[in-house]
């Protein structure tokens, strides 16, 4: 027999939770794994309830669902904090669109992604890092290793990448921080406003007649909009935001809290440092290991859904806990425990399905060549303060630290 939501049971905890270690899951989180079934009740910020997947196999099921939207308009649909609220009636960019929409949105930017083009970015890329890195060794210890390297090397290669100005990068990256960060409504719409207005005003310059045409993907979406005249003007800022805001966030999360969680695990930082070549795998060990957007993985049933015994009702929501399905024991063994040596490109941190993350083959490039070139060029890197002195962000953002005082 299967459970549904209307079933008399204890109030269900409250999801997300916050982090007490940059690399250990809250201790709610591992009350939830410890239960049976993968699938359990949680209350949401603002006392609604909505299903949380915790079991790896039936996270890739659900995320390759067709029943399940993205649309985050939905009224069914899981926000987790009153930011996620406050964007409802925003222009959606194409991850919060379901097919036959989805497709040709993400088609207009598919193939600056491919492997083969991102590897062509290879030597832009270790020219960034090395930069940054000469300006912080220049300055001397201590650093903050997120305003002085972990933040400004994503930014730069999105820049260059989308043709945005990199002079402009206090504006959107203090603009961005508050889009992903704001725990107000009000604040999160206001920050989404003034950067689609600055991504229109490129835009708007970019299709103006008689100037030099650009590079990067911003002019290239433009000119695909004004050609083919089928995307509007809004769709078109809306990806933009999506990948300028994501395209720096996560890999400058994923840059400190790896170097967090490396320095932190003596074992596997001497391996790296001893044998560079393991760097690739140990990028999606840590991946799978820190899992630092689970709150990224929202659904919303479009019709009833069956599922590892429980009953999932049209119009309910569903949330993909990427840390906790990547942390599934029938997945992964050990999985609590980091192996840079472990075979973990199967993990979840960049979803599964139609909506499967489009820059994870930029965003591997990147960790690979930070987190060689940091180690090889400092190698007595260590944290300038204790570990638990760190400010970790809440459970209901992007995890990381906004600030990580380093000395070597």
């Amino acid at each position: 027999m299967t459970e549904t939501m209307t079933t008399p049971q204890p109030e269900p905890p409250g999801f997300p939770s916050d982090r007490t270690c940059p690399y250990h899951l809250p201790e709610q989180y591992n009350r939830l794994r410890d239960k049976a079934g993968s699938l359990h009740q949680v209350t949401l910020y603002d006392g609604r309830r909505a299903w949380v997947v915790t079991g790896y196999e039936t996270a890739r099921a659900l995320l390759a669902d067709p029943r399940l939207s993205s649309d985050r308009n939905h009224e069914g649909f899981p926000a987790t904090s009153p930011r996620q609220d406050g964007l409802r009636d925003a222009e959606p960019a194409f991850i919060g669109l379901d097919p036959p929409e989805h497709g040709p949105r993400r088609r207009m930017v598919i193939k600056d992604f491919t492997v083969r083009r991102v590897k062509a970015m290879r030597p832009g890329i270790e020219q960034i890092v090395h930069g940054f890195l000469d300006e912080m060794i220049a300055s001397g210890p201590p650093a903050d290793l997120v305003s002085r390297f972990a933040l400004p090397v994503p930014s730069m290669v999105i820049c260059q990448l989308l043709g945005v100005p990199y002079a402009d990068h206090d504006f959107f990256q203090d603009a961005s921080r508050r889009l992903v960060q704001s725990v107000d409504a009000a604040e999160t719409r206001a920050a989404r406003s003034e950067l689609a207005d600055y991504l229109d005003d490129l835009v708007a310059d970019v299709q103006h007649e008689g100037r030099e045409p650009r590079e990067g993907l911003l002019a290239s979406m433009a000119a695909e909009q004004a050609a083919q005249g089928t995307v509007r003007r809004a769709e078109l800022v809306s990806n933009a935001i999506l990948l300028l805001v994501a395209g720096h966030e996560t890999t400058a999360s994923m840059t400190s809290l790896s170097v967090i969680t490396l320095l932190g695990n003596p074992e596997q930082h001497a391996a790296l440092m001893a044998d560079p070549s393991l760097v690739p795998g140990a990028v999606e060990e840590l991946l799978r290991y820190l899992a630092i957007a689970d709150v990224a993985g929202g659904r919303v049933a479009k019709s009833d859904i069956e599922i590892d015994g429980r009953l999932i009702r049209a119009g309910e929501g569903v949330l993909i806990s990427n840390s906790m399905a990547n942390r599934d024991s029938s997945a992964f063994e050990d999985p609590d425990t980091l192996d840079v040596r472990r075979a973990a490109r199967h993990h979840l941190a960049f979803g599964y399905g139609v909506h499967q993350c489009l820059g994870q083959n930029l965003a591997r490039l990147e960790l690979e060549i930070i987190l060689t070139t940091l180690f090889d060029r400092l190698p007595t890197l260590r944290l300038a303060v204790p570990v638990e002195n760190l400010t970790l962000r809440p459970g209901t953002t992007i995890q990381g630290v906004d600030a990580l005082p380093v000395t070597w």
